[in-house]
């Protein structure tokens, strides 16, 4: 372990850091001459690893011995990937998903070869490429950027270009650009597929548009159950960064890409609010910016037999925060909604918590990055340090007709939930940048009540309104046997209330 992550882990467990009580944190030195800017990192066979760094370089670490070997370089901007094999690797570039093979078995690449390229690209340096994410049925997922009004288009341009808004000529750099890039929008898809989710079948040959309403989707997986999940970033028409339950067809609020759906004809901006509002599909979770989350990224499965009571559940990346997420989904019919709670909340995990993989041995592996804008370098190796039954977390949170119910994963001190509070708050759906909390409120809790076994909590609340996030403020609670509660913060996005 690298001196100042000892340094700083101890210094945790002595000031009380129930994280680090819990899980033990490691620095992995990254060699002399790399940028450590981590864009993807897959969890191999053998149990090495396969990082991709912001330059362009694919490296290979092996944790028994701490050794780095090369495995391709010259990639543009690699930001995802998934390991085929040992000898085999998909990494999203900027401009293409590729297929890296090392065919003579030397350890290198010697095959690069074009899995799907037939996205638009304007030059514009927000435009980049998300995934892949792989389905059951071995299908390929990847997510496309939004291009920004802070820098126009070039002369080259790839693919399709849609005339729908601001002419073509009116937005290149280098002719009237500043005079109407605020009618183009503050982030625009002129090119083919931007904010959209592509699927691709396993070999690559056959392409379905999937769904569209995406502004910055960062972080494209699944979870346990199969469910698709996108985490997008708070901007124009994202009034606080999000996660989604994507399925196909869906519209999920970033207005640019509905100019490539099929038989589109008007320009969204000048739509009603109100009309485009009525297209989109809510978001599965709202994640309060600057306080749980300003940038999310990759959604992660906890994999059976890794991380004790966490098995199953889903963790969420995120840049700008010195945490991860925990994301629980409760859905009621057709509409996916749930829970997000802090996760690893401490100050020696640090933030650019950008790419995630869990090895065969218990480890989580998460690469950072900052690209340029917030967030951190490197690479950091997370491990259960607590006996599996000592964890004391919320492992289940359902809505029901007056209220919620939250499921502990052991007994709770009656006396603890004294400090029990909740709050509510909605945002704005609108064209600016982000939104502030709509309606913040108190909310009065008219009953609080454990069950039995002292392990499922029972709120009725004042109100119950759907649209809206209740926050859970669960500060000092503990326990039966002293355990200082993981996560002390519960945050669930209800769209729709059961009856």
């Amino acid at each position: 372990m690298h001196v100042f992550a000892v340094f700083f882990a101890m210094l945790g467990a002595f000031r009380g850091d129930v994280w680090t009580d819990a899980f033990s944190i490691e620095t992995i030195e990254i060699p002399a001459g790399i940028d450590p800017q981590i864009g993807g990192i897959a969890a191999l066979p053998s149990g090495k690893l396969a990082v991709c760094f912001h330059r362009g370089e694919v490296l290979l670490y092996d944790p028994a011995t701490g050794v780095w070997t090369p495995f391709a370089e010259g990639l543009h901007e690699p930001l995802g990937m998934l390991a085929e094999s040992d000898s085999s690797l998909l990494v999203m570039q900027r401009c293409e998903l590729t297929r890296l093979r090392d065919t003579d078995g030397d350890g290198r690449a010697d095959a690069y070869d074009t899995v799907y390229d037939g996205f638009g690209m304007t030059g514009n340096y927000h435009e980049f490429a998300f995934g892949p994410a792989r389905d059951r049925d071995g299908n390929l997922y990847v997510a496309l950027n939004t291009a920004s009004n802070g820098a126009g288009i070039r002369e080259e341009i790839r693919g399709e270009w849609s005339d729908i808004g601001v002419p073509r000529d009116k937005m290149d750099v280098a002719k009237e650009w500043g005079k109407v890039r605020g009618a183009a929008g503050r982030m625009y898809a002129r090119a083919k597929w931007r904010g959209w989710v592509i699927k691709l079948s396993p070999d690559g040959e056959q392409v379905t548009p999937f769904a569209c309403g995406f502004r910055s989707p960062d972080g494209i997986g699944f979870d346990a159950d199969g469910r698709l999940l996108v985490t997008d970033n708070q901007g124009d028409w994202l009034g606080t960064s999000k996660v989604h339950h994507v399925r196909e067809g869906g519209f999920y609020g970033h207005v640019a890409s509905l100019i490539w759906r099929e038989g589109w004809t008007r320009n969204p901006l000048q739509m009603p609010v109100a009309e485009l509002d009525a297209l989109r599909t809510p978001a599965a979770a709202w994640l309060p910016q600057g306080e749980l989350a300003s940038s999310p990224t990759q959604p992660i499965a906890v994999p059976e037999g890794v991380f004790g009571v966490f098995a199953g559940q889903t963790l969420l990346g995120e840049m700008n925060q010195k945490t991860l997420v925990r994301f629980l989904p409760d859905p009621v019919g057709d509409v996916s909604q749930g829970a997000a709670i802090p996760f690893l909340q401490t100050q020696l995990l640090g933030a650019g918590n950008h790419r995630m993989t869990f090895t065969a041995d218990g480890s989580l592996w998460i690469g950072k990055t900052h690209l340029s804008w917030a967030g951190a370098e490197g690479l950091v190796r997370v491990r259960l340090r607590a006996k599996p039954a000592e964890l004391f977390a919320v492992d289940q949170v359902r809505v029901t007709s007056r209220g919620f119910t939250l499921r502990f994963t052991q007994p709770v001190d009656m006396q603890t939930l004294k400090g029990l509070k909740v709050r509510a708050h909605g945002y704005k759906y609108f064209k600016a940048y982000g939104s502030p909390k709509v309606d913040d409120r108190d909310v009065p809790v008219a009953s609080a009540n454990l069950d039995d076994a002292g392990t499922t909590l029972t709120v009725q609340l004042g109100e119950l309104r759907e649209g809206n996030v209740y926050t859970f403020s669960l500060a000092g609670m503990s326990s039966r046997t002293a355990k200082q509660l993981l996560g002390d913060k519960v945050y669930y996005t209800l769209q729709k209330k059961r009856q």
